[in-house]
Order: structure tokens, then C-alpha cells, then sequence
């Protein structure tokens, strides 16, 4: 099994100094990374792992690389996150002056399933080879049916819908899949929690949001946990929660599970306070932001769980490292979807490596070669909590999930 470590990767990387001091454009335009810095006395340990045999040679050239994820509009920061990391780890890879480099390009999707495909269809015609995207589940499942038919291999950083990757083998994930961040947050409100009293609110128009709750309704109710009140809401009316917020609190709720993202996140914590109702809120990835909303009180966040597999306050070298070169170029803390990001650069990376791939190679030729590396490549990242990284069959990833507690405005491990 390859097995290749990249957090170490980039703490070497920022350790010698050889980043760019530029980020990349976050206003919805094509981005391509700058030269590589010459002098390189040192590498990071990226070299491509032994493949057994099965290469079809030294990998090189320079590969362009699409991103696709929301730029603008309200889920801005999830895509902006994912471009800003992917040009840091696009730009230390260039450094390191190896025989593979990579020229990033985006475009803007607004979180909009229409304005994703046109945003593929452009990229495409700006001669993208692999597609790192897109963000957010909903325009994944309108991009994945075209990358799949026009053979162009794709890793989502955090596109989290079972359906995104179900029937296409092309198609692999960084984040959890909706079922695995529905189970395991369950086993760990389980395992953590004595008895709690589980009321679940959920957005019934959104896949990422549905998916999720199903899987946690079905892990808690086989473990025997108790769920006493679940509330719904769509696109049109998630500006005010007291009527859910009203049956949990009626039912006896001390816990709220809220699979959903952060801005009506946002409203209930708000809207809870106002009721004085102060129950455990239990979230997921989709959550992760909720401390940047304008105008939100974020000491209403105090005490929120979050299941997610990066933190940016964990001490190990590698993510204080890239904390420290995320917050120097955009002044701000990257979140998991920044994390996944990087992760993400570095998983293609080792995949091309290992498959032995050229840039000349037809889209269809390279799709192929990394489909057949990536079942046996094995990595540690930011995002797997110290563990290995691994993929099935399907493309969904294998990775221990954590789960972080907001403390005094950062997160932190309970």
C-alpha cells in the first residue's frame, strides 16, 4: 500500500520558505499560479511511492487543474476557503521544481446547479484535466454526470452527497459522505453523552441536509437513542425557527441536532436565546463558519458541537503551519473546507505520481490511470485526524472524524 504523509509535506514546504506571497483571485475569475521560486535546496517527502510495477512511467508535466465552487453569494466562503488553499498547496508543489506541475484555474458557481455546469463547460475550455470540485453537493450531482461521460477524473473537496460519487467511478470524495457524518455523529453523541434527548431540525429541500438527518435517524434509532421532536424547513422560510424550536423545547429536547449550514444555524441559536431555551446544539461540517456571520452574537456559539475532521486550533506541526500561511495571505482562519482543499491538491498529486501519468495524455487516458491509483494509495492529512486516509470502491473516503467544542470564539478538542 502507498502510504504517503502529507501534512509533513507542508510543514516542510513552509518551513523553507518556499510559498509565494500571493493568494489566489477570490472574485469568481480564472486563476493561474505564479513561477515557482528557482532556488529549492531541500524537498518536502512527496516523491511518488513505489507502485509495484503497475506505472506506466515517471509522471510529468503540467497538468491544469479546474476548481469549481461558490466564489460569490451566500455560500461564498465554503468556495473562496477551497481556492485559497488549493493555490497554497498548487504553489508549494510548483516549488519543489519536480517534473509535475500544476496550473490552477476556477470559476464561480454560485452554489447554483446551472451556473455549475457552465462553469465546467468553461473550464473545459480552458483545457482542464482534472476537477477539484465542486464544493457543495447540489452542483456536484448536476457537474459529476458530464466529468463522467467526457472521462475527466474529479476529487470534491467536500461535495458530501452519497449520490455524487454513487455510479460514477470517477468521481471521489475528501470530506465524509452525508451517511458516514449522519452515523458517526450519532456513535459519538452516543458514546459522549448520557441519555440526551434528541430533537433533530433539518432543511427538507436540500439533499446534503436530508441525507445526513436520514442516517443519523437511522444509526440513533438502531443504538436506541432518544429523538423526541424533528422540525423541518425549506429555502423560503429559514429565517424564522420559533415554531421548531417551540416543539423541541415542548418535547423535552436538551440536545438539538442541526445537519445543516451556518447561516440558519445562525437564526436557531439566536432565536433559542431570545425563547431562553439553551439546549446542546450538535452540528456538522455544513456548520463550520458560523462564528464569521455578520451581525451573529458568537457567544451564542459557546458550548456548539461540531463533528469535523480539522481544526485549526490542534497543535501538531502541519496544521499550525498552514494556519499560520492561510492567516498571513487572506487575514483570515481557514476552516475545514480550506483544509479538505489542500488535502485535496496533495491526493492528486500522489495519484498522478503513482500512476506514472503525463500531461499529454488525453483526459480519458489520465481519468483511467488514476482511477486504478487511487484504490491503493494511502495518506495522512490535515483532515484525517492522525489517521490514514484510504478510498473504496465507490470513491468515498475512509478517515477518522472528530468532533471539536467552540470555546471562548475558537474551536478546541472536548
Amino acid at each position: 500500500m502507498k502510504k504517503r504523509i502529507l501534512a509533513l509535506a507542508l510543514a516542510a514546504a513552509l518551513s523553507l520558505g518556499l510559498l509565494a506571497g500571493c493568494g489566489g483571485d477570490t472574485n469568481g475569475g480564472d486563476t493561474a499560479t505564479p513561477t515557482p521560486a528557482a532556488d529549492n535546496t531541500d524537498t518536502p517527502s512527496t516523491q511518488a511511492p513505489d507502485d509495484g510495477g503497475g506505472s506506466a512511467g515517471e509522471a510529468s508535466g503540467t497538468f491544469t487543474i479546474g476548481m469549481i465552487g461558490p466564489l460569490t453569494g451566500g455560500a461564498a466562503i465554503y468556495g473562496t476557503a477551497v481556492l485559497n488553499a488549493a493555490q497554497i498547496a498548487v504553489e508549494e508543489i510548483n516549488a519543489l521544481g519536480g517534473p509535475v506541475q500544476f496550473n490552477l484555474i476556477s470559476a464561480d458557481d454560485v452554489n447554483d446547479a446551472e451556473t455549475a455546469v457552465n462553469a465546467y463547460n468553461n473550464l473545459m475550455d480552458q483545457g482542464m484535466q482534472i476537477l477539484l470540485g465542486t464544493v457543495t453537493t447540489q452542483p456536484a450531482l448536476a457537474v459529476v454526470p458530464y466529468t463522467y461521460d467526457e472521462r475527466v477524473f474529479t476529487l470534491t473537496p467536500s461535495g458530501s452527497g452519497d449520490d455524487v460519487i454513487e455510479g460514477n467511478d470517477n468521481v471521489y470524495q475528501v470530506c465524509f459522505t452525508d451517511s458516514n457524518q449522519g452515523t458517526r455523529s450519532a456513535q459519538y453523541i452516543d458514546e459522549h453523552f448520557e441519555d440526551p434527548k434528541i430533537a433533530i431540525i433539518y432543511k427538507n429541500d436540500d439533499p446534503y441536509s436530508q441525507g445526513i438527518r436520514d442516517n443519523f435517524y437511522a444509526e440513533a434509532t438502531a443504538r436506541g437513542m432518544e429523538i423526541v421532536y424533528e422540525g423541518t424547513f425549506g429555502e423560503a422560510n429559514q429565517t424564522d425557527f420559533n415554531v421548531q424550536l417551540t416543539g423541541a423545547e415542548s418535547a423535552g429536547a436538551d440536545m438539538i441536532f442541526l445537519p445543516i449550514y451556518y447561516t440558519p444555524a445562525s437564526v436557531i441559536l439566536t432565536q433559542a436565546n431570545q425563547m431562553g431555551y439553551h439546549p446542546t446544539f450538535f452540528g456538522v461540517d455544513g456548520m463550520d463558519g458560523i462564528l464569521t456571520v455578520p451581525g451573529f452574537d458568537t457567544s451564542l456559539a459557546e458550548g456548539v458541537y461540531l463533528l469535523t475532521p480539522f481544526s485549526a486550533d490542534a497543535e501538531d506541526e502541519a496544521t499550525q503551519a498552514f494556519v499560520t500561511e492561510y492567516q498571513s495571505r487572506f487575514g483570515d482562519t481557514p476552516n475545514q473546507f480550506a483544509a479538505d482543499a489542500y488535502d485535496g491538491i496533495y491526493i492528486i498529486y500522489e495519484a498522478i505520481q503513482a500512476a506514472g501519468v503525463t500531461a499529454d495524455m488525453s483526459n480519458e487516458e489520465i481519468c483511467d490511470a488514476l482511477i486504478a491509483a487511487m484504490g491503493d494509495l494511502s495518506l495522512v492529512g490535515l483532515t484525517s485526524a492522525g489517521s490514514e486516509m484510504t478510498w473504496d470502491d465507490n470513491g468515498a473516503v475512509s478517515k477518522d472524524p472528530a468532533a471539536v467544542i467552540i470555546e471562548n470564539g475558537t474551536y478546541v478538542t472536548p
